[in-house]
């Protein structure tokens, strides 16, 4: 299981769009990925889940990715959350 913290550097934050696109990275993968923000944990892979966490750029958020191919996830979530992979 890996742990981190990551900023949202997406300009729009995670709306509608954004939210597809993370859930489309994180389902390419084996593993469980989790992103917790304000104490509320859901399913990286649920776009209903992601949609009730209401993200914006700036903000904080704790993954958890455990699985497989856990390090290869955390990597992708990291690199679309950061702005780097559009």
């Amino acid at each position: 299981m890996i742990e981190k913290s990551i900023t949202i550097r997406l300009s729009g934050g995670l709306e509608a769009r954004p939210i597809a696109m993370l859930v489309q990275v994180a389902s390419q993968h084996e593993s469980s990925v989790y992103i917790e923000a304000e104490g509320k944990k859901v399913n990286a892979k649920s776009i209903m889940g992601m949609m009730s966490l209401a993200l914006g750029t700036g903000e904080s958020v704790n993954v958890t990715v455990s699985g497989s191919d856990e390090e290869e996830a955390m990597a992708d979530i990291e690199e679309y959350l950061s702005g780097n992979k559009q």
